[in-house]
């Protein structure tokens, strides 16, 4: 029964938990914190081919105007003022009305049910902005957070393929795109993206989002797998 509570207290009432965990970026100031995440993250969009945001660095709009997409990350090694975040899942997702670079992005949190209440708030503060370090530039991007929940957020790695699913909420697997060279997909390296210098190409198989008034559909579209290595600005 305390688990059962404990989860509803956390996706409900959206104004508490927007201003106490994970606030607007309006009225949210960054306090640098002392925190590292290794791992991996990879996603798929409603772009119809490889992601112009990458190399335009979030310039170019999008191939369909807008950006809708969900997120997983896998968290190695990791951790958030000592609390240690190492083995957690964290889902996203993600609407965004034009050019990545233009922010005004709507986002929500989903974060694995077996994270301690301090490592909770540390993921939220941290895809926030509010950590400040590598995902502080989200301060100035993300207008509106929509939600934030504990969720059984389950990640599979199984060789050139990827998959989340979260609950009936998100359900996506993603396929990286084969190279010329068997063991070497097609990827982007040596950028300067804000998520990592390399990025794998990978195309949407079965990808469905149905969740905050959302109903998407990404089968087919573009996706991208990337290693992770961000930290806050204090070490």
């Amino acid at each position: 029964m305390a688990t059962n509570k404990r989860a509803d207290a956390d996706r409900l009432p959206i104004s508490q938990r927007i201003d106490q965990r994970m606030p607007n970026p309006k009225r949210r100031e960054a306090t640098p914190t002392n925190w590292q995440i290794k791992g991996e993250l990879f996603l798929n969009c409603s772009c119809e081919m490889f992601c112009p945001c990458v190399v335009s660095l979030g310039a170019h709009p999008p191939t369909e105007g807008h950006c809708h997409a969900w997120m997983a990350i896998a968290i190695d090694e990791g951790h958030y003022e000592g609390e240690d975040l190492s083995g957690l899942n964290v889902g996203l997702l993600v609407d965004i009305p034009g050019r990545m670079g233009e922010g005004n992005w709507k986002v929500a949190a989903y974060v694995d049910e077996n994270a301690s209440g301090k490592a909770y708030n540390g993921i939220l503060q941290i895809f926030s902005g509010a950590a400040g370090g590598t995902t502080g530039l989200f301060t100035m991007l993300v207008s509106e957070i929509i939600g934030a929940e504990r969720a059984p957020v389950k990640i599979i790695r199984d060789g050139n393929k990827r998959s989340i699913q979260i609950g009936r909420k998100i359900a996506g697997e993603i396929e990286m795109i084969a190279g010329k060279s068997p063991d070497h997909p097609v990827m982007i390296s040596n950028s300067k993206y804000w998520m990592g210098p390399d990025i794998i190409a990978a195309r949407g198989l079965k990808s469905k989002v149905r969740d905050y008034g959302r109903v998407w559909d990404f089968g087919g579209k573009s996706a991208e797998i990337c290693p992770i290595d961000w930290q806050g600005p204090n070490p």
